[in-house]
């Protein structure tokens, strides 16, 4: 059965209060939009069709090439917004029906701003409609709100879907909602939504309305329960952004603890990415993991630390305030407190990253050391170095960044400034104070001062008699 996917995002979202469309708001560090897509694709739909509407070039951008664009210049309601991106999914050749199971394929419709619902409860949707059923996600809350009820008979079976400014009193009375997600056979949606009428409180084309011509036309419409009502959760304003947030939050937390990591505070941690860690890690208050992140055995990190798109080998300590981005660090290392570990660094085991010590592009050997306040940038450090406080890599002339190239062993002082291009050979010692700009050879001391002068009878100028009174 060949499947295609519809996803709404044509919305203003008026009570965001934003200049940003509501589907481009982020949970966990991605948008709305790209929890539903990615979702979505792991269906292994044939086509993906994304609806848009409210500042449309943004969110075409946000995405890119990747699925068909429908533009909803008018919003007209759910059931139009379908209309016109079934119109751009032209039918499969070759319908069959048979004893009423629709062999041409299915249409599986989402919401841009649901972003939790799970690829095992769209499985089941899925499966309804591949024979010839229409696949209704439900849930039950026990505040509905406004949201659409799910009317049964006296059997159970659904009747239709009535939205609340529709329904009567009996009717708000009800907690199961409906979601608004569904999958339902290709053929049997096309002929369906030609049938919808703008009959309603709005003066819109409702989806729903498909349910009760379904009924008609002796389909049944399976309910497919949500396992919780969190997973079809829209966000319509910041408050609900939150709420998810934290839910979010609260079940990354929980899955890594199930995987042997100690977590300080679930309620104070975010992951905003593919977080993968090993036993024994401990991760404190305030840490926010980006991106792509891998966590060896044992991983210390400490509260307020930033990691990003990085590797963090076995027994490797990361204290507090520490920032690690784009890089990889290997076992038992040391970094902070209040280091930044920018993009294209590689540490070695045993490399210690001290405060206020900021690296970028550059390679640091086996046990090589830098303590404090120091600058390594586009650098290739070798085994066991030491680099003072104080310790610049003049990487950037203006136009062009430079290497500096340190060999094991190097003894680099205190407050020294290496200019770039420059290569200091193994076993070289750098005095403390000293500008280098030319290459040290192994063993050799480089000494780059300016001549020391003491100037006798010099007076402060706080005590200079003023030669105009």
């Amino acid at each position: 059965m060949s499947l295609d996917v519809v996803i709404l995002a044509a919305g203003k979202g008026t009570r965001m209060r934003s200049n940003h469309a509501k589907v481009l708001h982020t949970l966990a560090g991605r948008s709305l939009l790209q929890h539903v897509v990615t979702t979505a694709l792991t269906l292994q739909p044939q086509r993906l069709a994304v609806v848009v509407g409210h500042q449309a070039q943004e969110v075409m951008q946000h995405l890119g090439d990747g699925p068909v664009w429908v533009e909803q210049a008018e919003q007209l309601g759910t059931g139009h917004a379908v209309q016109l991106a079934l119109q751009a999914l032209p039918a499969t050749d070759g319908a069959d029906v048979a004893d009423g199971a629709e062999k041409s394929g299915a249409v599986l419709i989402l919401y841009g701003d649901v972003p939790m619902v799970s690829q095992h409860t769209l499985s089941q949707a899925i499966d309804a409609a591949a024979a010839g059923q229409v696949g209704l996600v439900t849930a039950e809350f026990d505040d509905p709100a406004e949201l659409g009820r799910i009317v049964r008979d006296a059997e159970g079976q659904i009747q239709r879907i009535v939205e609340f400014k529709d329904a009567s009193e009996n009717e708000r009375q009800l907690q199961e909602i409906n979601s608004g997600i569904m999958a339902v056979p290709a053929s049997r949606l096309r002929e369906w939504l030609t049938r919808v009428e703008p009959h309603n409180a709005q003066g819109e084309y409702y989806l729903t309305d498909i349910i009760e011509f379904a009924v008609a036309d002796g389909v049944p419409v399976v309910g497919v329960v949500a396992a919780t009502p969190e997973e079809v959760t829209g966000v319509n304003d910041r408050a609900q952004l939150a709420e998810l947030e934290r839910i979010y939050q609260r079940r990354q937390a929980q899955r890594l603890m199930a995987a042997g990591v100690t977590i300080a505070d679930p309620e104070r941690v975010d992951i905003r990415g593919d977080i993968t860690a090993g036993q024994d890690c401990f991760i404190d208050i305030n840490v926010v993991l980006e991106g792509t992140v891998e966590l060896g055995e044992g991983v210390h990190i400490g509260p307020g630390a930033v990691i990003c798109d990085s590797a963090i080998g076995s027994g490797t300590e990361v204290h507090p305030h520490t920032v690690v981005e784009g890089s990889t660090v290997a076992a038992n290392c040391s970094l902070g407190p209040f280091a930044r570990i920018r993009p294209g660094t590689r540490l070695d085991d045993e490399v210690k990253i001290g405060n206020f010590v900021e690296t970028k592009k550059s390679h640091l050997g086996p046990g090589t050391k830098a303590s404090h306040l120091a600058y390594l940038g586009d650098a290739t450090l070798g085994a066991g170095v030491n680099v003072g406080a104080g310790t610049v890599t003049c990487n950037y002339d203006g136009i062009n960044k430079h290497p500096t190239i340190i060999g094991d062993g190097v003894f680099v002082g205190t407050n020294t400034t290496l200019v770039a291009p420059l290569e200091i050979a193994e076993g070289a010692f750098v005095a403390a104070g000293s500008s280098v700009t030319v290459k040290v050879e192994s063993g050799d001391l480089a000494i780059g001062r300016a001549k020391q002068r003491n100037i006798k009878g010099w007076t402060r100028p706080d005590q200079r008699q003023d030669k105009d009174q």
